[in-house]
């Protein structure tokens, strides 16, 4: 048994974008003299977008409906994005080496257009074999459904495939799904050690991943 295929996650590991997820979720919310819960920032990295937008307006009390709560965020991300793309260094150039060697997928938290303007200006749009957001399954991150998409849209077995994660969601999402483990934690937002331990490599960014380590985990 042996890898034959890499997902990757979005948002922690290729672009730096959870701290502006942070940063514009909370000035939303702010503007309406709203605060985040203890646990929202948590909670929400790894919800599909009808996820946290529902959160933020139903739990947090937002006075919008999910519905505008995640137009009215995702077009502030979109701006921001446009503005400047939060890359993180050698992030595109370590999914390029990978991709030489096996099929790469994405399998991200984002909302379908974030993640096309994203790729698109990191100049990878072509690179991925599939591109999956959580808002197009049942059920986002910590739950296994995006990876399980992922690999059957890849045609193989999760046991087949390996996930490159950051968060704590996202890691439990890949293993529960079966998918090796490899681990990037983010400094600002580690994962949890329960998370972390799923793990069958840790390292500390992409460009440490090699084609020799993804081999070595089955």
């Amino acid at each position: 048994m042996s890898i034959q295929a890499v997902v990757f996650d979005l948002d922690g590991v290729i672009i730096d974008s959870e701290e502006v997820w942070e940063e514009v979720r909370r000035g939303y919310v702010a503007s309406f003299d709203r605060s985040f819960r203890p646990d929202s920032q948590d909670r929400m990295m790894g919800m599909n977008t009808q996820e946290w937008s529902t959160h933020l307006a139903e739990e947090v009390g937002v006075p919008r409906t999910p519905a505008q709560v995640a137009d009215d965020v995702l077009s502030r991300m979109a701006a921001r994005y446009r503005d400047d793309l939060p890359l993180i260094p050698g992030s595109v150039e370590s999914v390029r080496r990978i991709a030489a060697r096996f099929p790469v997928a994405l399998a991200s938290s984002s909302a379908r257009l974030l993640i096309d303007q994203v790729l698109a200006g990191a100049g990878l749009t072509s690179v991925f074999q599939v591109t999956l957001s959580t808002e197009e399954v049942a059920r986002g991150k910590p739950y296994p459904d995006v990876y399980l998409a992922a690999a059957e849209k890849l045609g193989l077995a999760p046991v087949d495939c390996a996930a490159v994660e950051d968060s704590s969601n996202g890691l439990r999402s890949a293993g529960a799904a079966g998918l090796a483990v490899v681990a990037v934690p983010h400094g600002v937002y580690p994962p949890a050690p329960d998370a972390l331990a799923l793990a069958g490599l840790v390292v500390s960014d992409l460009r440490e991943l090699t084609v020799e380590a993804i081999d070595r985990l089955r």
